[in-house]
């Protein structure tokens, strides 16, 4: 006999595969793009975590209609969600994160101080709210006393008092808006975001592809999902929010990740930042060489 699924609190469009067998769990498939959707699992086992807090980011920053991550962007939002573990044990076993602290702050820009309608329009961000932000390394610094004030490093120092890993959708947060952000405003990288981080919808679409391919071989390939559907993959309730509000992004990304925990995903970084890297329009001292750019 086949066991029963509770119709879930907002149910969205799927169809669902049942196994032959009682002791398989049914997999949820999308209609629309045959992704597959994770029904309710039991607890699994507490894994061993190397990390004691996670620090969700999802930032916003300038564009035009047509551009790509070629462009010298400038990042406008800086969101941040601070995860902690609830249950970690001495062993450093734990499974369920919660969010503890949340950092905001619109960011103006400098290279190209005026957003286009295209940004405003896809973030939701006005050009009143950029020209009374402050600029990215003053935020940087607001930033730091945040991460001080909830023990992640030392008030003086700078040093480091836990272990935190950055997580992202995608490595585009890191890898390319902080780095060309760093270079435009002339600053070194913060110490506190160096290193490798964790990219949230590699991690899911890893899942997702090994569980399709163990039910039901229905991928060809891995697909790379947006945060809502990761969400939907994850049998969590919709996006909430507005999509493309960094804020909004970061708190979604951030139930994402507390789910993964929940299942028993051991958290860790999964892709290599370069805080060196360079584009073409990048000239010296900051400057932005024009003739790159395409408008």
């Amino acid at each position: 006999m086949f066991s029963i699924i509770k119709a879930r609190p907002a149910p969205l469009p799927a169809s669902f595969i049942r196994s032959a067998t009682t002791n398989d769990a049914p997999v949820f498939v999308s209609d629309s793009a045959d992704i597959p959707v994770a029904a309710p699992e039991p607890l699994p086992p507490f894994v061993h975590q190397p990390f004691d807090a996670f620090l969700v980011l999802d930032v916003e920053a300038t564009c035009l209609q047509g551009t790509d991550f070629q462009w010298p962007n400038e990042i406008i939002e800086w969101p941040v969600c601070l995860l902690r573990w609830t249950d970690k044990q001495k062993n450093g076993h734990a499974s369920t994160l919660e969010t503890v602290d949340e950092f905001r702050s619109f960011v103006r820009p400098t290279w190209r101080p005026k957003l286009s309608e295209f940004c405003t329009a896809l973030t939701g961000i006005t050009q009143e709210q950029v020209d009374n932000a402050p600029q990215f390394p003053q935020v940087a610094e607001n930033f730091s006393h945040f991460l001080a004030k909830n023990g992640l490093i030392h008030p003086d120092t700078g040093e480091r008092l836990v272990r935190f890993c950055w997580c992202t959708d995608g490595p585009f947060d890191v890898r390319d808006f902080v780095v060309k952000q760093c270079f435009i405003s002339k600053m070194q990288m913060p110490h506190w975001i160096r290193g490798d981080v964790m990219d949230v919808r590699r991690v899911v679409s890893h899942w997702q592809f090994g569980m399709a391919q163990t039910k039901k071989p229905l991928l060809p390939r891995r697909l790379s999902l947006n945060i809502a559907g990761q969400l939907r993959a994850l049998g969590l309730a919709p996006f909430q929010g507005r999509e493309h509000s960094g804020i909004d992004d970061a708190r979604n990304i951030s139930r994402i990740v507390t789910e993964l925990a929940r299942r028993g995903f051991r958290l860790e970084p999964n892709t290599h930042i370069q805080p060196g890297r360079r584009w073409a329009w990048m000239g010296r001292s900051g400057q932005v060489i024009e003739a790159y750019c395409l408008t």
